[in-house]
């Protein structure tokens, strides 16, 4: 049976807003985060399956924001990607590797960690599963991938309140 998946809303955290990084450095870093909502009792991988057929999937996170027609997701072909490129994760490791991005060149300001505790860290406290995209390499890049110095993506399930969020975090 296919799962529809309906989308939500969208959230997204642009460091810069909150004076990181660096008014010097070029490097911009944001958090993207889609909202979706699912029903019935899809498995863990039918629900993934889903996100990457959902048009919110559709994204470069270069600019140019979803495109339906898009066969680029981040800096790899959305074709290379399947369910079983994502890896289950805890949510602490999830958690782990996201604040150690966001913080790793100095701490963050109050306001951007409140935002992140609210708009990210709590979506992967809700989560029954959280998947992480691993395993690519310079071999799945499309033709000008590779553009994102880093590229951190989560898949948080929530079967509680049938959501589904799609956590991006990079840096450009």
């Amino acid at each position: 049976m296919k799962y529809t998946l309906t989308h939500e809303g969208r959230v997204f955290l642009d460091f810069r807003h909150y004076g990181f990084p660096n008014p010097h450095s070029h490097a911009v870093r944001w958090v993207n985060v889609e909202h979706l909502r699912f029903s019935g009792t899809p498995t863990d991988r039918e629900l993934l399956a889903a996100l990457i057929g959902h048009e919110r999937f559709r994204d470069t996170y270069a600019g140019y924001g979803v495109r339906p027609e898009e066969t680029r997701h981040g800096s790899y072909r959305s074709a290379a990607i399947t369910p079983e490129s994502y890896e289950p994760v805890e949510r602490q490791e999830g958690e782990a590797v996201l604040r150690t991005w966001a913080e790793q060149y100095s701490a963050v300001s109050a306001d951007l960690a409140a935002d992140l505790r609210r708009e990210v860290f709590d979506v992967l406290d809700a989560a029954a599963r959280i998947f992480h995209l691993t395993g690519f390499g310079e071999e799945d890049f499309h033709d000008w991938g590779g553009i994102h110095g880093e590229f951190h993506e989560f898949v948080s399930i929530d079967r509680a309140q049938g959501r589904i969020a799609l956590l991006v975090a990079g840096d450009d």
